[in-house]
């Protein structure tokens, strides 16, 4: 009924894309951030200016990474080499931090403004899995996630969170190593082949093979099934709802 092998005893749900309908506020985020930080570039260096496209850059350099780990991928994909810079450092700073602080500043003022939306079929499901009996954790790169979980109303879904916050604090690396998602495991108290990773980032998919976990559940948001399957995904879903219609 759940779609999940025999043995599974817990699920690790990424929460942008898989969860709340946030990917889309982060992607067009990095976009703005990028694109600024590229058009000032351009014209301090005299390199021409090509914007951030927010799919492929996206999807490639930054979709499921922890923020400065986006940046970095990314930066390095254009050949340009910042200072790391301070945690504190303004939006304006040419730096890593400074970037990915303009990004996070973007971000947090769409939640201000909007709110956060959740996919439905993805509650369903994460209800069926609890009313089955499995434990359920949320594993996410992002510093906002308690934050959005609370906005979104769905906190008290999920007994653990490892978090952007929480790696940080930890010094657990990001995805595409499976690090975050073996501490989510360890959290619920239980072993990488005892849990399944439901996912719609290529790193985040990547990092669930990489961790031997039972199920690697791709969920297709943008119509990437195949680069999800190739990046370590078990099955690909276009939601989660669907696989309660397996038998």
């Amino acid at each position: 009924m759940l779609g999940l092998p025999d043995g599974v005893r817990g699920c690790l749900f990424d929460m942008d894309g898989v969860l709340t309908r946030t990917a889309t506020v982060h992607a067009a985020a990095w976009k703005r951030a990028f694109d600024e930080f590229l058009r000032t570039w351009a014209g301090r260096t005299g390199t021409p200016f090509t914007p951030f496209d927010e799919v492929s850059d996206y999807d490639s350099y930054v979709d499921g990474k922890k923020r400065l780990d986006g940046t970095r991928s990314f930066l390095v994909s254009r050949g340009i080499d910042l200072p790391e810079g301070d945690p504190g450092d303004p939006p304006d700073a040419l730096t890593v931090n400074g970037v990915s602080n303009h990004k996070n500043a973007l971000v947090q003022s769409v939640l201000d403004e909007k709110g956060v939306d959740v996919f439905d079929g993805s509650v369903r499901y994460v209800r069926a899995v609890r009313e089955a009996g499995l434990k359920t954790a949320v594993v996410s790169s992002s510093a906002n996630t308690a934050r959005v979980l609370a906005a979104a109303g769905i906190a008290d879904l999920f007994e653990a969170r490892i978090d952007g916050a929480v790696a940080q604090t930890r010094d657990l690396a990001g995805k595409p190593a499976p690090d975050m998602y073996v501490a989510g495991a360890q959290a619920l108290g239980l072993k990488p082949s005892e849990a399944a990773v439901f996912e719609d980032a290529l790193a985040g998919v990547e990092a669930g093979r990489a961790g031997r976990f039972a199920l690697v559940v791709g969920v297709d948001r943008v119509g990437q099934a195949d680069a999800l399957r190739d990046h370590g995904a078990d099955t690909v879903v276009t939601d989660l709802a669907d696989l309660l219609e397996q038998r």
